[in-house]
């Protein structure tokens, strides 16, 4: 892997982009002001270069080109530790990596080679891998496996299990995941089968948008309290989430509109967590759904849009006199700098 590209500041969030042969990928390190990173360092890797199941708030979704093999992922995981720990040892007290910055990690078996080997890899007294999924229908057996591996290699709270929900209106949360998904009722199963008693809660993670509702009688229906956990995040400013029409009810500055809902879920007997990141991360674009090169692209795609079009306008206009072309052209470009053209 060579790495391209980096966005952002050692003192937040970096975002690295790397050349795995004819394709780019993304990986991510923060921090989570006011600790330091010797209190808590994330990782956030690829496991698939793009991703395919297109939720409608995710940038990294627009296509996919594969899985990445248990070298390529670790082959992130070495860039960053490397850098920092050369001899690999990571001193920091909770040292968290995530396998969601591209692709549904249960559609890639390599993830599960990486989380048998990551103990053994590096000295990290705080490892805490974290899996997210949206939860494919047919794991073939991946549950099974990961359940396992985190009795066998992470047990006392050293793994976290997450399940991306987002609402509890079934309707919708196939639209928003537009693939074939476990059911509420199969996730619940699956949970406990999968918790031990001093494992940390399973996470429902619901992102709160507005007409995606979040109803916490469904949830108690379906899932127990003594097992999962509500996390309630913010939308993410995404170029997929804004061409979907979605709008977050979470601002970064006013937490207010969800008290309802969590005193709600504290009603239901669910602890609850409202987890909003830094926003000088969505600037950097490394929070989760964001993906640079979809920011860089749609900028390319912008001047070329631009350029296209001035070539067209000035087509349009060949029956007028050439020096009549000439000087509206130069008209429109100089609206261009000052801004966009009125009719636009």
């Amino acid at each position: 892997m060579i790495v391209e590209r980096e966005f952002g500041t050692d003192d937040l969030a970096k975002v690295y982009v790397g050349r795995m042969g004819d394709h780019l990928i993304e990986f991510i390190e923060s921090v989570q002001p006011p600790f330091s990173r010797l209190e808590k360092w994330v990782l956030v890797l690829s496991c698939m270069i793009g991703c395919p199941v297109r939720c409608l708030m995710c940038d990294a979704g627009q296509q996919c080109f594969g899985v990445l093999s248990k070298e390529q992922i670790f082959a992130q995981i070495d860039f960053m530790v490397r850098r920092r720990y050369p001899n690999g040892v990571v001193p920091a007290k909770k040292f968290k990596i995530q396998f969601t910055r591209m692709g549904e990690p249960v559609f890639n078996p390599a993830v599960l080679d990486v989380l048998e080997e990551l103990p053994a890899r590096y000295d990290a007294p705080g490892l805490i891998p974290s899996f997210s999924t949206i939860a494919p229908k047919h794991d073939r057996g991946y549950f099974a496996k990961l359940t396992d591996i985190k009795n066998r290699l992470y047990a006392n709270g050293k793994f976290q299990m997450q399940f991306s929900i987002h609402t509890t209106d079934e309707a919708m949360r196939d639209r928003l995941i537009p693939i074939r998904k476990k059911s509420f009722g199969e996730i619940a199963e699956f949970g406990g089968r999968f918790f031990r008693a001093s494992d940390r809660k399973i996470t429902l993670n619901f992102i709160v948008m507005e007409n995606y509702p979040i109803d916490p009688s469904v949830i108690r229906a379906y899932f127990d309290p003594a097992i999962f956990i509500v996390k309630l995040t913010p939308l993410n400013p995404t170029h997929a989430a804004r061409e979907s029409g979605l709008t977050t009810m979470i601002d970064t500055g006013d937490v207010s509109p969800v008290a309802p809902l969590v005193e709600k879920l504290t009603q239901y007997g669910f602890e609850s967590i409202v987890s909003i990141g830094e926003a000088g991360e969505n600037q950097i674009g490394s929070n989760c759904g964001q993906y640079t090169m979809v920011k860089e692209r749609r900028a390319e795609e912008m001047a070329l849009s631009l350029t296209r079009d001035s070539v067209q306008w000035s087509h349009a206009n060949t029956r007028c006199h050439p020096n009549q072309t000439i000087r509206k052209g130069v008209e429109r470009e100089e609206h261009f700098q000052g801004g966009a053209p009125e009719n636009s």
